[in-house]
């Protein structure tokens, strides 16, 4: 194979957690009288962490009086009910084990709540994937690994969680790759100078990924070994 070491983001790519981020969503927003938002206003609001989806989704975003207030709502609400609906994309554990037969070291990068990549990771992959990292540029996780930086790391489309999770493989950019579904995944994997795989089976299409720079494209997960 030409790489060893898989590095995947986690929503639209791994996980298909649309239906409950929107009802996450929506929750927080009938909480404060504000308009639901649809299932593909969502879609089209994620991939650049859950403060950026409800910054999208709440009326005049951060300049909303109640917006801390839905953010947290949203939070509590999410780390109760994110596997209410969530699952694995077909294909996905059948792609991993073979990953994982292998010899190919994984891991998860993503803009998710830290504790909710972590606790969803080893829920459906705990099998396959040996690090996850989720977002921690606001504040730092509560249980963190051996070695991790004692200062938040940017988020995703910024390099840190790649290079952090390499680390935590004790693996290099040399046979790595980077594998997502979306914008911000396509300049991550620049940004952190490693080769990008984009799906078309999360929540971005052909024609999206085309536009904003995708070369390689995949869309089944046995495709990643064509």
């Amino acid at each position: 194979m030409i790489y060893d070491t898989y590095i995947f983001d986690l929503d639209g790519t791994l996980l298909n957690t649309l239906g409950d981020l929107t009802e996450s969503c929506n929750y927080a927003l009938r909480t404060y009288g504000m308009k639901e938002r649809s299932i593909e206003e969502v879609r089209h609001f994620v991939g650049n962490g859950v403060r950026k989806l409800m910054e999208r989704a709440v009326p005049d975003g951060l300049n909303n009086p109640h917006f801390e207030q839905a953010m947290e709502t949203f939070r509590n609400y999410y780390m109760e009910h994110g596997l209410d609906t969530t699952e694995p994309y077909p294909g996905i554990e059948e792609m991993l084990d073979r990953l994982q037969q292998e010899g190919c070291r994984m891991a998860v990068v993503s803009n998710k709540f830290y504790d909710a990549t972590l606790e969803m990771v080893d829920y459906f992959f705990g099998d396959y994937i040996e690090v996850a990292v989720g977002e921690c540029e606001t504040a730092m996780p509560e249980n963190i690994p051996e070695g991790f930086p004692q200062h938040p790391l940017r988020k995703k489309p910024a390099p840190d969680t790649v290079n952090e999770a390499l680390r935590q493989l004790n693996a290099t950019k040399q046979h790595a790759v980077y594998v997502g579904d979306s914008d911000v995944d396509i300049q991550t994997a620049l940004n952190s100078g490693l080769p990008c795989i984009s799906v078309l089976w999360g929540f971005r299409n052909r024609d999206f990924l085309l536009a904003h720079g995708a070369k390689t494209l995949i869309s089944r997960p046995e495709e990643l070994f064509v």
